[in-house]
């Protein structure tokens, strides 16, 4: 019985993270952001070995990853929140994902807790 094979096409995938929020508010370096991203993700186990699979651009306030190889959009989650650890951002600021194909920067909600003390 003979089995059909799969063809592995390679589709390019496109990952993007919306950074509008902290950038017009000035808390984001946008380039910086770029940067740390070029020289972390890993291709073939080394970091900043992008070559011609993956490639990084900034348009306005987003930053787009396309990628000709397998690539998880969680991965760019993970170092999207390592960035922000090492700005000293990660608690102002959180990840979420805003399409199939996307996050976007979004400030945590601190509302006070209407609880206030009666001076008596």
């Amino acid at each position: 019985m003979a089995t059909k094979g799969r063809k592995s096409k390679s589709k390019e995938k496109v990952f993007s993270i919306d950074c509008t929020t902290p950038v017009e508010d000035m808390v984001l370096d946008l380039g910086n952001f770029e940067d740390f991203l070029r020289a972390k993700i890993k291709v073939d186990n080394k970091a900043g070995n992008l070559g011609d699979s993956v490639a990084i651009a900034r348009e306005a306030n987003k930053v787009s990853v396309r990628s000709k190889i397998p690539f998880s959009k969680r991965y760019l989650k993970y170092l999207t929140k390592k960035f922000l650890k090492k700005q000293q951002l990660r608690d102002y600021l959180r990840v979420i994902a805003s399409d199939k194909s996307g996050y976007e920067l979004k400030y945590y909600k601190i509302s006070d807790g209407g609880d206030a003390e009666d001076d008596e």
